[in-house]
């Protein structure tokens, strides 16, 4: 199928779009730390299911120790770290300002791409990632957003911060989403052999669970976080964001970064500041200015370019 790698990318940020929306609102319930503990059980569960129906077995079968190291590190790089770092910024800052954020992802992952995976950008390449990226920055730096920057959270919210704090988490997350895809990359190809993105993002989120759990147990917040479990509100949130992030979003990720650059795969992967203008509307009964709508179509113009190399 051609264009498989490209599709999937747009795919995934329409997915994270819907998902950034879920998480941070249910952040807003019970606090980011704790949603990142649930959502990744939800996510566990969904992607065994998934595997025990395609292969009998809840677990990915027929993967070897390099795959699995760099698969597994991957996942505690991209999801522990990354996700933990983007959704207290979620919380703290707004969907709006971490997408800003997050718009630095693709240059990071082409650089460590670069670095670690010998792939080289042509210009027409490069021509496209700095366009997408010029026309998202360009959507989310519109400040008339007002209701989703900054959260209406209190002091004594467990994500409450200061900008400054939270921006430095979004760059935290766009590092960590960054070298996470590029060591997914080096797990399902360059370890080996071939995975597929669906174990790939199992073993991921296996590792991811079993490493984020440990940690809460570390921090005794365990108790806290099967008691923030009984509130049905969040946990609706959490699961769609779930089923949209984490399942989908992640699987979708994947697929891209296997047949593509990671550089073209990330930019692709970022567009969803673009893809929630739509969600503004209908969900926050917001009016995106001109100018958002023309930095979504010269974000748009750069995904041609990409598709049209």
């Amino acid at each position: 199928m051609p264009y498989v790698g490209e599709i999937a990318g747009l795919a995934t940020s329409a997915l994270w779009a819907i998902t950034s929306i879920l998480f941070a609102e249910g952040g807003k319930l019970i606090g980011s730390f704790k949603v990142n503990n649930i959502r990744l059980v939800f996510a566990a569960v969904i992607y065994a299911s998934l595997l025990t129906i395609l292969t009998g077995l809840p677990f990915p079968q027929d993967i070897n120790s390099r795959q699995l190291f760099w698969l597994g590190l991957s996942g505690l790089v991209g999801l522990v770290f990354g996700d933990s770092c983007g959704f207290k910024a979620l919380v703290m800052i707004g969907p709006r300002l971490t997408t800003l954020m997050y718009a630095t992802t693709p240059i990071w992952t082409t650089v460590v791409a670069w670095i670690f995976l010998d792939e080289r950008l042509n210009w027409l390449d490069i021509l496209g990632i700095v366009v997408t990226i010029a026309g998202i920055v360009w959507v989310i730096s519109e400040r008339r957003f007002k209701k989703i920057v900054p959260n209406d959270i209190g002091e004594s919210h467990p994500d409450a911060g200061s900008l400054f704090t939270g921006l430095l988490l979004g760059v935290g997350a766009a590092l960590g989403q960054a070298v996470g895809l590029v060591m997914a990359k080096q797990g399902m190809v360059h370890a080996g052999g071939a995975v597929e993105p669906i174990e790939a993002s199992a073993v991921r989120m296996g590792v991811s669970l079993v490493a984020i759990w440990l940690i809460s147990g570390l921090r005794g917040q365990i108790p806290a976080t099967v008691k923030a479990a009984r509130h049905l509100r969040a946990m609706k949130f959490t699961l769609g964001g779930a089923v949209f992030g984490p399942f989908l979003g992640v699987w979708m990720s994947l697929l891209a970064v296997r047949y593509i650059e990671a550089g073209v795969a990330s930019t692709l992967n970022s567009m969803s500041p673009v893809m929630i203008l739509p969600l503004l509307i209908i969900i926050y009964r917001e009016r995106p200015s001109l100018r958002a709508w023309l930095g979504a179509i010269v974000a748009v113009i750069g995904v041609a370019i990409l598709f049209l190399n």
